[in-house]
């Protein structure tokens, strides 16, 4: 909002200082400081109205140590993270930015599915909170719509270089001309379904490729039903691991801040066209406006670190957790680096994946020996740890440590091919 305000302020009576909104660096960092001044001072509020209404965490007794000193700490404290993300990026970014459309209906989709999963677990003292079939398909919902925004839109494009013959006049006398053709190159705004793959010469893969048995008219018109199941696949998947790594205090929120560090940066620099050219990486116009917000996630994630960090003062819940994921997954998309999301949210990627072995392997083994055996001591991971004898502040900062090396190998893969 203040974006239009000041360049409505800045053509119309050339007002000083004005101009600067222009400038996404700007927006940026004004961004990151308000979304950690509304977490700082508007979470203190929230914790308080949390902690009046009793809307606390009810703990089930896992054996873990230090667990029941937890009981009764408020939980929903995912308001705060969103309010963080979306105030900040209605004030500083270009809200027709159909890349900020598209990450603000993604935050308040699966920030709403997450406060009625929190609502129901401490409203109507139901531990299970919203049905697993009813995440799914909401996250499922999520999917669709993100993926056919993508589709229709046509400001989701990204810039090739491609090959053009052109015809110029060659010798001319009095008798006769001549004319001689070359070929030169050009850029040109195309609708694709490419994204990024790590360690591959030409570093790009078509989601058409996938649809190898179909003839090339085929493929054209069926992609974006490919593409659509890989987005509703790709969200489900990193938001239920964000969900899934959000056990200890301060460990989603802190592996998070850095993957949305990574995010912004690559953003930045597939938005921009000197970097993108300099990098040999896919230069995707309009996209650069995604920095701005970010840098309200950022903000946010480290501003409720404040008072998420051990011992936690308040808990993110659903409301918190499942937006994070949802987000990065969408980011990564938007950028085409949906790919490299293996690497770069591996936390989640592996914390998901011990869960998975976890109920795999005790279901094959009850079945075969007639009593179930685990691979871990409890997943998810971060709880076998803890069941190793790790505190938790500990664990949480190893998994930090491991989330900036994986980040840091995410962004390296821009040159590796």
């Amino acid at each position: 909002m203040l974006y239009y305000l000041f360049t409505y302020l800045d053509q119309k009576f050339d007002f000083p200082g004005a101009g600067v909104f222009n400038y996404i660096s700007f927006r940026a960092g004004m961004a990151i400081i308000f979304s950690l001044l509304i977490a700082l001072f508007i979470g203190k509020w929230i914790i308080r109205l949390l902690q009046k209404k009793q809307i606390g965490e009810i703990v089930r007794d896992l054996g873990l140590e230090g667990q029941l000193s937890k009981q009764g700490t408020p939980t929903m404290g995912g308001i705060i993270i969103l309010a963080s993300i979306i105030v900040p990026t209605l004030l500083f970014a270009k809200l027709h930015n159909i890349y900020i459309i598209i990450l603000l209906v993604t935050t308040v989709w699966l920030g709403f599915i997450g406060f009625i999963d929190d609502y129901i677990k401490v409203f109507k003292h139901d531990k299970k909170g919203l049905h697993g079939k009813a995440k799914i398909l909401g996250q499922v919902g999520l999917g669709i719509i993100v993926g056919l925004m993508i589709y229709n839109s046509d400001d989701i494009v990204i810039r090739e270089k491609v090959k053009k013959e052109i015809v110029q006049p060659g010798n001319t006398n009095e008798i006769s001309s001549t004319f001689e053709s070359r070929t030169i190159r050009l850029s040109e705004d195309i609708k694709s379904f490419k994204t990024t793959i790590p360690f591959v010469k030409n570093n790009e893969f078509d989601y058409k490729y996938l649809l190898f048995f179909l003839s090339e008219g085929m493929k054209q018109k069926w992609v974006w039903l490919v593409f659509v199941l890989a987005v509703i696949f790709i969200i489900t998947a990193v938001s239920n691991g964000a969900n899934m790594t959000d056990g200890l205090d301060g460990l989603a929120t802190g592996t998070s801040a850095v993957i949305g560090t990574t995010l912004g940066i690559l953003a930045y620099v597939s938005g921009n066209i000197i970097f993108a050219d300099y990098l040999n990486i896919m230069y995707i116009p309009y996209s650069g406006e995604m920095v701005v917000f970010a840098a309200a996630f950022i903000g946010a994630t480290v501003g409720f670190m404040w008072y998420n960090s051990y011992p936690a003062q308040v808990f993110m819940g659903d409301t918190g957790s499942l937006a994070l994921g949802g987000i990065i997954a969408v980011f990564a998309i938007l950028i085409r680096k949906e790919i490299l999301l293996p690497i770069l949210c591996g936390i989640f990627f592996v914390e998901n994946l011990s869960v998975m072995l976890q109920v795999g392997y005790f279901k094959y083994t009850k079945k075969k020996y007639g009593e179930g055996r685990r691979i871990f001591k409890m997943a998810p991971l971060h709880h076998h740890f803890q069941k190793k004898g790790y505190v938790e502040p500990k664990i949480v900062t190893r998994f930090w440590i491991i989330a900036i090396m994986l980040a840091v190998v995410t962004i390296i893969t821009l040159k590796i091919r």
